[in-house]
């Protein structure tokens, strides 16, 4: 109560002494005496203005400075926004790129023979890594009949074994069950590859009157499947063990972990 008693007087004191102040000014413009006036109560009020910059000065410049780092938040916000943006734009035009570089390299695929053929896309496989198989997006109403063979631009990827409407199961020539006709490109000499998982498929050949030496080529001989599509390339050399049968490592020219489109034969 005291407090407020000292301020209301205080205040009082002020405001008769500013109406003194402005009476005198009007009243002495001529003589000078208000000039005097106005010089005492500028002397006695510059020390309290002062002051009082001098406290107030640093809580407006914190109440800036919290303005500005909220500015600033935002900003950083909408940069961030920004970035993810540009980074998904990179992101689809890398994927956009590998598809059409996937759709040229199919349009490119010489299919030997006269044969109808279908673009299909592999869109699932099979449940566990020992499964073989891949699931593409074409079916019977598509024209897809089991046994017909799966290739990419890279040569024989399998043989479809299962035919729905919409889909069809392939099964890889890397499956253990998988048994296909080859014939060496440098000496037509005729043998089959059978698949051994994720590893190397093994060729044999009997009655083969040359080795098979590191790099040749296998071609499928004709049969179940259409004759001169890649099959794969010799790993190691070997010749004929006693006299009559060749067992040796290929390597397959497709790559089974990078499976997107194939066509269908």
């Amino acid at each position: 109560m005291r407090r407020f008693d000292r301020s209301t007087s205080l205040f009082m004191i002020l405001l008769f002494l500013s109406f003194l102040l402005a009476t005198i000014d009007v009243r002495s413009a001529e003589s000078g005496a208000g000039d005097s006036l106005r010089s005492l109560a500028q002397a006695a009020f510059t020390p309290l203005q002062k002051a009082t910059d001098t406290v107030t000065r640093p809580i407006v410049g914190f109440i800036d400075g919290i303005a500005n780092l909220a500015a600033l938040r935002d900003e950083n916000d909408r940069l961030r926004a920004d970035l993810r943006d540009a980074e998904r734009r990179i992101q689809d035009a890398a994927a956009m790129e590998a598809r059409i570089f996937e759709l040229e390299a199919m349009l490119n695929i010489d299919v030997p023979g006269d044969f109808a053929t279908v673009t299909a896309a592999i869109f699932a496989q099979g449940p566990t890594g020992f499964d073989h198989v891949r699931v593409i997006d074409k079916g019977s109403a598509d024209g897809i009949v089991v046994g017909q063979a799966v290739i990419d631009e890279n040569g024989l990827v399998g043989r479809i074994d299962l035919v729905n409407e919409q889909s069809a199961r392939v099964l890889l020539i890397t499956d253990p069950s998988v048994s296909v006709g080859v014939k060496v490109v440098t000496t037509s000499e005729s043998g089959w590859t059978s698949g051994n998982g994720n590893g190397p498929l093994t060729l044999t050949m009997y009655r083969a009157t040359r080795p098979v030496v590191e790099g040749d080529g296998l071609v499928t001989q004709g049969g179940r499947f259409p004759p001169n599509i890649r099959v794969g390339t010799v790993r190691n050399t070997a010749t004929l063990e006693a006299g009559f049968q060749l067992v040796t490592d290929v390597d397959a020219t497709a790559d089974f972990g990078r499976l997107g489109l194939v066509k269908v034969v």
